[in-house]
């Protein structure tokens, strides 16, 4: 969950008009249909279009808040230059610079309220694996078997994590936040180190054989092109 940056938006969605008018409104009321219904007045939308593009109202409101801030995550890393960095310095960089979009904690805290209700938890679940899955996507990540899931899981979790951490980190510009995430990463290729090494020890990787066997069949999802379906808004184009 990230607040808006500088990312352009195209002026006549009606989404990112009322995400927009509804962050003011977050911090009081919590992403919840109060807030909803004063964006809806705040961005003077029709209240038909504003449920259209929003079934679920604030909920809704607060997924397109989080996606926006991966698409932030994404501006960002083009603007940097990691070719310097290793691969789990980059994948540091690429959580820090999700985080770095916040300007106001309350939104992400509210928004973390939200979807840890049971309702919504598995919205929550996808979007936290939506970050990580981009965040390695952009990374130039190939894999299209069983490491395609664990790769995404892993990251999850010290995703996961480096946020509860981070909401309740008081140092100066976060520091405390970014050595935890430094420890989370470690913690990760240790348990690649672990991995290799079963692999290549005679005996291990002899009693791993039927779990590598079944695993070796365990194949990443179809990348299939995004496309409209009926039913769903489409904004306008000029």
């Amino acid at each position: 969950m990230t607040d808006p940056a500088q990312t352009p938006y195209p002026a006549h969605d009606p989404k990112e008009q009322l995400l927009d008018a509804a962050l003011v409104h977050v911090a009081f009321d919590g992403w919840s249909e109060a807030t909803f219904q004063a964006a809806i007045k705040d961005a003077g939308l029709d209240a038909t279009v504003a449920r259209a593009v929003c079934p679920r109202g604030a909920v809704d409101l607060a997924v397109a808040y989080h996606k926006r801030g991966d698409d932030q995550m994404i501006a960002r890393m083009k603007s940097e230059d990691l070719s310097e960095m290793k691969f789990r310095d980059k994948i540091a960089a690429m959580v820090r610079f999700r985080l770095e979009t916040v300007n106001d904690k309350e939104a992400v805290r509210r928004g973390t309220t939200l979807f840890a209700l049971p309702q919504y938890a598995a919205d929550g679940a996808k979007l936290v694996w939506g970050t990580c899955d981009a965040i390695w996507n952009a990374l130039g990540d190939t894999s299209d078997d069983v490491n395609w899931y664990t790769k995404r899981a892993t990251l999850s979790a010290v995703y996961s994590s480096t946020v509860l951490y981070w909401l309740g980190d008081t140092s100066e510009g976060h520091a405390d936040t970014w050595e935890f995430l430094d420890r989370r990463i470690d913690n990760v290729m240790q348990i690649e180190k672990l991995k290799s090494q079963v692999n290549n020890s005679p005996t291990l990787s002899k009693l791993m054989a039927g779990p590598n066997w079944l695993l070796s069949h365990v194949k990443a999802p179809s990348r299939m092109p995004k496309m409209g379906l009926p039913g769903s808004w489409t904004s306008p184009r000029n």
